[in-house]
């Protein structure tokens, strides 16, 4: 049996009462208290999330730019210092490699993140394309990544730092920022649809990280958080999961990330021929929110018809925790997306009606 993989905060989930599980190979966290209290946290107060599993790619040397304009989606050359990027690496058939956020530090000087269950996947991928005066470098298991996420998360994390935190906008980030005396880069992004910061810092620095921001949060209701609620909330404000929403198998025009793919971009890019395609004339399959009529709940994988009809399956379903309703996302035929269009989901024996609904399901107030 293969040793599950723990991130440099492990030794301490215990002293907050973590239930762990294997995620993709990693040791982590399902939920602290329950995962409804810290998805309610991250709602109305603030929620810490450990996601130092995530891997983190240097990108260096002159060749930089004109190498990520050619394994990314969306175009590379937008990016200004201080910049993130949402994109994804496809390909040749459109079939995603994995989203990815590319942070630009500088000219020539990229940070790349990427999801854990890529990572060695996704280096190897990286490399077999370089061209170039071009350096990948996995920096994975030097980084450490927490996530304070919530309304109130600006707050809380201002009181540990002298940099002010309102200059850093939405998708922009600051390097070398003193967080409780920890070096870091933060960045104004998140998994959950609500404000928030991701931080990274070295990975032996990660512990102080941690005590120090649930200390700071206490009164203002921080909560350490868990995987099951980080995906209730991302489910609600439908960001989508590699392996659910996105796969080889699933581009990312037909995911609804198409604002991430610039086929008109002057750079060629791997997979554009097919994204420019079902950019043009509408992929034949599109994921669409869908809520349960009858009484149940849909799971990933539960088949969707129409008149006996096979048009799709679920990526992801749960009961809202915010809405209270049992809802979910479905890859559908595109002849069977339109809002109000009644469908039937399998589930154990039953197929139980339901229709398409608009999303994201939870859009927070500005």
């Amino acid at each position: 049996m293969t040793e599950l993989k723990r991130t440099p905060l492990y030794e301490v989930y215990k002293n907050y009462g973590a239930k762990t599980i294997d995620f993709g190979g990693w040791d982590l966290p399902v939920q602290f208290s329950s995962i409804k209290a810290e998805h309610e946290a991250v709602r109305h107060h603030a929620g810490l999330f450990d996601v130092s599993h995530m891997g983190e790619v240097e990108v260096l040397g002159e060749g930089s730019l004109a190498f990520l304009q050619k394994i990314a989606t969306n175009d590379v050359s937008l990016l200004k210092d201080g910049g993130a990027q949402y994109t994804a690496m496809c390909y040749e058939d459109g079939g995603t490699v994995d989203d990815l956020l590319i942070y630009k530090k500088a000219d020539n000087n990229y940070l790349l993140v990427i999801n854990a269950s890529n990572i060695e996947k996704d280096v190897e991928w990286l490399c077999s394309h370089v061209f170039g005066d071009v350096t990948v470098r996995n920096i994975s298991n030097e980084i450490a990544q927490l996530a304070l996420q919530g309304p109130l998360a600006d707050k809380i994390l201002q009181s540990l730092t002298d940099t002010d935190l309102s200059e850093i906008k939405f998708f922009k980030f600051k390097d070398a920022v003193k967080v409780a005396g920890v070096n870091s880069l933060v960045s104004r992004t998140g998994y959950t649809g609500e404000d928030g910061f991701e931080i990274y810092c070295a990975s032996e620095d990660a512990k102080l990280l941690w005590v120090k921001i649930l200390e700071a949060g206490k009164e203002d209701g921080v909560l350490p958080c868990g995987l099951g609620a980080r995906d209730t909330l991302r489910f609600e404000a439908n960001l989508p999961l590699y392996g659910q929403e996105l796969s080889k198998d699933i581009t990312p025009i037909e995911a609804g990330i198409g604002f991430a793919v610039k086929p008109n971009k002057e750079a060629d890019f791997i997979g554009k021929a097919v994204l420019k395609e079902q950019k043009e004339k509408g992929p034949e399959r599109k994921l669409v929110g869908i809520e349960l009529i009858d009484k149940g709940i849909p799971r990933h994988g539960y088949e969707v018809f129409v008149d006996g009809e096979q048009i799709g399956f679920v990526t992801t379903g749960t009961q809202s925790p915010t809405l209270k309703k049992n809802i979910g996302v479905a890859l559908l035929k595109a002849d069977f997306t339109d809002l109000g269009t009644e469908v039937e989901v399998q589930i154990r024996k039953k197929r139980l009606k339901a229709v398409v609904v608009a999303t994201p399901f939870y859009k927070r107030q500005k």
